[in-house]
């Protein structure tokens, strides 16, 4: 029995202005002299590309080399090659985490910062892509940890707040993997996250006493004052008020920058949407509507004779109501909690992020942003997509499709 030669691994590195042909041209030498393809990455990067082809060769690897580097040639691209078995390293079991950076802008420095704590932590980068260059730029990065730990893990999510917050970047963690791509509900806060302002302080404005109001509200959102209490509170000054207010306020509402986009493209993946808040169904419900979300839990006004009698009636939604509120949605929707994700501002939201499967913190305070797994500082709702893996092209490109208008300054 005659025994195979050993084969040599070959690492060609192909570089230039990203141009049809380029692909063909190199396959084509790697063709005639029937080499084993081990590996292949392309990136393009603003029209240039980096194309890496590892092969394996039985015969003359010094014979491949010359053909590659002509046939380059003929397409003005520049190659590298490298010979030796020093290539062929142990096969890659995948990356660990994947961190997703924004910024407005992500300055060098900023990013050399979250490289060095990276590496200060033997943690290695596999991968980076643009998942976004607006409104804030979004970088994904695939890395690996040296020792995949509990420890490891928490290690890594520590330094890696510690550098955002030094840095001014926001910088999500997860575990890599399919978990990562199963997520298939959300659910929003309302106040401060799907919407810009308060509902009650809207409403306060009409009784003449919001700067009552917004006090007890900012200390609820703190958690320094119960949410139920506070709710009863700034409810009360309410009483009297006539119940058209609350249509008045509704038409008033505005969405936070991103919102629309960000119900649109979560609904062209499947996923289920709704709202659970600490507000009020007869302001909120017709916002839901009109976006096309799944479902909705929220407070009660008791209204008689058409007026507001200072009261809510029903089921509190508060702290722990709103994280009753998800696992109820995601049941009915036969939705594991692992695959939920949470979306709120204030301390009330601490129970439902805590429950879901991932919680983003959006312009928090500090103590939802000590708990969430994520937080984002920027005041753009769709930098969730880009958390998840959507990008800012994907998105694009699905609002070109159904005919909307591509809306940039």
């Amino acid at each position: 029995m005659v025994s195979r030669p050993a084969s040599t691994p070959v690492l060609i590195t192909v570089t230039g202005a990203d141009k049809p042909g380029v692909s063909s041209v190199l396959f084509a030498v790697l063709t005639r002299h029937g080499v084993d393809v081990l590996d292949v990455e392309q990136v393009v990067i603003r029209g240039q590309l980096v194309l890496g082809v590892l092969v394996g060769t039985d015969s003359d690897p010094e014979g491949l080399q010359e053909a590659v580097e002509q046939a380059m040639a003929t397409v003005s691209m520049h190659v590298e090659v490298e010979l030796g078995s020093d290539l062929l390293t142990a096969p890659q079991l995948g990356s660990t985490h994947v961190l997703v950076v924004l910024g407005r802008p992500v300055t060098a420095r900023a990013f050399t910062e979250v490289a060095r704590c990276l590496a200060a932590l033997d943690t290695n980068i596999d991968a980076i892509r643009r998942v976004a260059d607006y409104p804030v730029t979004g970088l994904e990065l695939r890395v690996s940890v040296a020792q995949d730990t509990p420890s490891a893990d928490s290690a890594l999510r520590s330094a890696l707040v510690d550098v955002a917050g030094r840095v001014g970047l926001d910088v999500a963690v997860e575990r890599a993997g399919l978990t990562r791509r199963a997520k298939r509900l959300v659910v929003f806060d309302v106040d401060s996250t799907l919407i810009q302002g308060e509902v009650i302080e809207m409403l306060a404005a009409r009784a003449g006493c919001e700067s009552e109001i917004r006090k007890v509200t900012e200390s609820a959102m703190r958690g320094e004052l119960d949410f139920t209490e506070s709710l009863r509170r700034r409810v009360a000054v309410l009483e009297g008020l006539s119940e058209s207010v609350l249509d008045e306020v509704a038409e008033e509402l505005s969405l936070t920058p991103g919102a629309r986009t960000t119900i649109r493209t979560l609904k062209r993946l499947g996923f289920r949407c709704g709202v659970v808040s600490g507000g009020f169904t007869r302001v909120i419900r017709r916002l839901v509507d009109e976006l096309g979300m799944d479902f909705c839990a929220a407070n009660e006004l008791e209204v008689q004779d058409g007026k507001l009698t200072g009261r809510v009636i029903g089921e509190i939604i508060d702290r722990p109501g709103k994280a009753t509120a998800l696992r109820r949605f995601a049941e009915s929707f036969d939705v594991p909690i692992a695959q939920s994700v949470a979306v709120g501002d204030g301390a009330n939201d601490i129970d439902m992020l805590s429950a879901a499967g991932m919680g983003v913190a959006f312009n928090a305070k500090p103590a939802l942003r000590e708990i969430a797994d994520t937080a984002l500082s920027h005041p753009y709702l769709d930098a969730v997509l880009f958390v998840l893996g959507v990008t800012r092209a994907e998105v694009e490109a699905a609002d070109a499709e159904d005919g909307l208008e591509l809306l940039r300054p």
